[in-house]
């Protein structure tokens, strides 16, 4: 089955950056959409940034100039670059990824969730 493997958290001074990456693997047809999520104790997920198989990206307005969300179609990867770090950016990340599949003419859309990884921003 499709999963998704995490890389890259860390613990960075503010300022800092670092530099998540996620890979798919498995047996698919085709990946829609690719993102990241962030999640800390007590609230819900956030989305922090998506980009489209064309290229189209979404930012959270909170990290809007300072994260860039890229996708290597071939290597079936996203990154997330964080510059410019924040204490408020520590968090759980959070990759997504969403599969399509098609069965007798029927398409199907499922998410994929991987485990996350721990980010934490210091002062």
């Amino acid at each position: 089955q499709v999963q998704l493997v995490e890389s890259g958290g860390g613990l960075v001074q503010a300022g800092g950056s670092l530099r998540l990456s996620c890979a798919v693997s498995g047996s698919i047809s085709s990946i829609d959409v690719m993102g990241w999520y962030r999640q800390t104790p007590g609230n819900e997920r956030e989305l922090v940034a998506t980009a489209t198989t064309s290229g189209d990206t979404n930012y959270a307005d909170s990290v809007k100039g300072r994260f860039t969300i890229s996708r290597d179609n071939v290597k079936k990867t996203v990154l997330l670059q964080m510059n410019s770090l924040k204490p408020e950016d520590t968090a759980v990340y959070y990759c997504k990824v969403q599969i399509s599949t098609r069965v007798l003419g029927q398409r199907y859309l499922y998410d994929v969730w991987g485990q996350g990884t721990q980010v934490t921003v210091s002062s």
